[in-house]
């Protein structure tokens, strides 16, 4: 089992992508960052397996830069809204920046909107990026990566939501996802209608559907991190109208049931695999 400074380390780190862990031929490597604006850092080289992964949901961009000496790359990926196909190298080296959820760097030229579900290549969204890249790539010691990529980014900061965008994000946050529009005007002050419009201006989605995203990524983290999980209870705890709404749902969200997910994340053989620094 991972020794409790490990563990301690990985609770903090609220956005999961499992399948990009199980990816990995032998280490996935985790570090954290000192700018609230970044969830945390990860590197990893793929195995012959991982050529077709999945991501899943969790409002977070990734920036990936594949570190393949012949042609290495970057690309910016926004925020899937279901599970799906992301296609990995096999044998390639690969080192990604998670920015928190909700964050989105204003470096980016593009859109909220435009990044859900899409990816753009790094220098086409991050002018002058050439530099960046090649530095990263260039480098075969995580932490030396994890210092490239601070340095390039520690005059930069998140986009400005507004402050009722804030309000709203905060809200979901606090209740794991489980929370009605009606609910989140009674709490802001605000009508159903400017809420929405507002979001989806600042976020580039609805409210329901960033609590739809936030609510997967509780239910993920609990399965991830409790001892005694039990099915019933977290679809009560969540707030689905029972456990196939929820069953019917993660499966959606996550390209598994529960229990499978379960499975696989408490196997020795993926917890090897993660080492923070």
């Amino acid at each position: 089992m991972l020794n409790r400074a490990v563990a301690s380390r990985l609770e903090k780190i609220r956005s999961k992508q499992p399948w990009l862990v199980l990816s990995a031929a032998q280490n996935f490597s985790l570090a954290s960052s000192s700018n609230p604006v970044i969830s945390h850092f990860y590197s990893f080289e793929t195995s012959l397996l991982a050529q077709e992964t999945k991501a899943i949901p969790d409002g977070c961009i990734d920036i990936i830069f594949d570190c393949d000496a012949s042609s290495p790359k970057a690309e910016v990926f926004g925020t899937p809204m279901a599970a799906i196909n992301v296609e990995l190298e096999c044998h390639h080296r690969y080192f990604g920046v998670r920015f928190a959820s909700s964050i989105i760097p204003n470096c980016l030229k593009v859109s909220a909107e435009e990044l859900i579900e899409h990816h753009f290549s790094l220098e086409d969204v991050i002018p002058n990026a050439d530099q960046l890249l090649e530095e990263v790539a260039g480098q075969t010691d995580f932490a030396i990566q994890v210092a490239v990529f601070q340095k390039f980014f520690e005059n930069k900061e998140a986009r400005q939501l507004s402050m009722l965008t804030q309000a709203v994000v905060r809200f979901i946050f606090d209740q794991q996802g489980n929370i009605r529009i009606d609910k989140l005007a009674a709490l802001t002050g605000y009508s159903t209608r400017t809420i929405q419009r507002q979001f989806h201006a600042d976020m580039g989605m609805s409210p329901k559907a960033f609590s739809r995203i936030i609510r997967c990524q509780s239910a993920v983290y609990a399965i991830n991190h409790r001892h005694q999980v039990t099915f019933s209870d977290m679809a009560f705890e969540l707030g689905f109208s029972d456990q196939p709404h929820f069953l019917k749902e993660f499966k959606t969200l996550v390209s598994t049931t529960p229990k499978s997910y379960q499975r696989c994340v408490k196997q020795q053989a993926y917890l090897d695999k993660i080492q923070c620094f």
